[in-house]
């Protein structure tokens, strides 16, 4: 019985994980003043009429602090890269040369930055919902094992070892934000 709920506890801390995963690769699409080329991460450009990954289609690098280059491999997918950039809303202008893509990302404004650190706390919100929504089914799994046998000590013991983990990874998120936040906020 106990070996389930071990089992149930380690699931859970490898949901967590996962969910401290999604946390980063977010928080890393979200630019603070210095070019990465994680900013483009998640735009899907049409080639040949089926969506790809930018990453996909072209060599995404970094020029200076504040400028990436996508230098595509074929030559006549400038114009698709170009227009999946501009309708992915992530407010840079590509400047196309007729060899690689430019984008330049412009100094971030105090207003900006503020609204970056709003939408950085809005994906810990959701990291941190989703650690809960983990701690609350096993603590569900502890509950029905102790309806099939599992003492209710144990039980006790295993539910406290459950909001443990919980308040281990709600650190790690505020961590995150914390350094992130620290990041968006440096001029």
């Amino acid at each position: 019985m106990s070996e389930e709920v071990s089992l149930t506890l380690e699931m859970a801390e490898d949901s967590m994980r996962k969910a401290i995963q999604h946390l980063e690769s977010e928080l890393g699409k979200i630019r603070a003043g210095k070019a990465t080329p994680q900013i483009l991460d998640g735009i899907m450009v049409d080639y040949y009429g089926s969506p790809t990954p930018l990453n996909q289609v072209g060599n995404v690098s970094v020029a200076d602090a504040r400028t990436l280059t996508i230098q595509p491999w074929e030559r006549n997918m400038l114009q698709p890269i170009e227009r999946a950039i501009i309708n992915s809303n992530i407010g840079l202008n590509p400047q196309n040369d007729g060899n690689i893509i430019r984008l330049f990302l412009p100094p971030l404004t105090e207003e900006r930055r503020r609204e970056l650190v709003k939408r950085c706390q809005g994906e810990g919100e959701q990291c941190r919902i989703a650690v809960r929504n983990i701690r609350r089914e096993a603590i569900e799994q502890i509950k029905k094992a102790q309806k099939n046998g599992l003492s209710e000590d144990a039980a006790k013991d295993y539910e406290a070892e459950a909001q443990e983990l919980t308040n281990r990874f709600v650190t790690l998120v505020e961590k995150h934000l914390e350094a992130k936040e620290k990041e968006i906020m440096a001029i």
